[in-house]
């Protein structure tokens, strides 16, 4: 699997190409973010592992500029770890969060649970014309597209994740911890950020009103469900 690594620190960028490539990983390296455009769209990459405090374009611009047409996973690396930089970060379509310094043992997990969780969603898994749809919102899980009113919309693979739970659940409430557990498909730390982000940027897509939604449901106290369109 070939993944972008963008970090304008050398000795780093240097440390995580070389540990990468022992676990088999095609590593292309980016320093600044024009050259992490540049590179992006050139090629085809499995995950992006990006720094946001380099130079010429930041960080988030990149992220933003991968998001205009790609789901690939993005896991964000950066010495600032509070609260709003990781909302800000996941908000604008990152899929991670690891907070230098950082053991590469660590990066390595999380790119393996990335790829693995992205990988879930777009291998067919569902026997073809299989439809869940509530309210004229239509996902089928045959091609692993979401329509709303015949007009497409495009999921990140948690976004997705998490539709999908709700839609085949439609009486069940989720507490966040489930939520995370069971998209994340890792223990939960008690950080709400991460749910709350993604429900946040699901409802911005899917909703008419995303200040009063319909389609996903916060049950006060406990976690959210599916709205009752019916």
């Amino acid at each position: 699997m070939k993944l972008l690594l963008v970090e304008d620190d050398v000795e780093i960028s240097q440390m995580l190409k070389e540990y990468l490539i022992t676990e088999n990983y095609e590593i292309v390296c980016a320093f600044d973010g024009e050259e992490a455009c540049q590179k992006f769209d050139s090629g085809s990459y499995s995950l992006v592992l990006l720094d946001l405090m380099i130079p010429k374009i930041s960080g988030m611009e990149v992220m933003q500029h991968i998001r205009q047409g790609s789901t690939v996973p993005i896991i964000i690396m950066s010495a600032k770890d509070t609260d709003a930089d990781k909302t800000l970060g996941l908000g604008l379509g990152a899929d991670d969060y690891i907070t230098k310094p950082f053991s590469v043992v660590e990066v390595l997990a999380r790119i393996k649970a990335n790829i693995r969780r992205n990988t879930q969603y777009s291998k067919p898994e569902a026997p073809e014309n299989e439809i869940l749809a509530i309210g004229g919102l239509v996902m089928n899980l045959s091609d692993y597209t979401v329509t709303k009113r015949n007009v497409k919309i495009d999921l990140t693979a948690k976004e997705y994740g998490i539709l999908k739970l709700l839609l085949q659940n439609p009486k069940k409430v989720y507490t966040k911890e489930q939520i995370y557990s069971m998209i994340w498909n890792d223990a939960y730390l008690g950080d709400e950020n991460a749910v709350n982000v993604h429900i946040s940027r699901l409802r911005n897509k899917i909703e008419d009103n995303p200040g009063t939604p319909k389609y996903i449901i916060t049950v006060w106290g406990i976690g959210y469900k599916l709205g009752d369109l019916s």
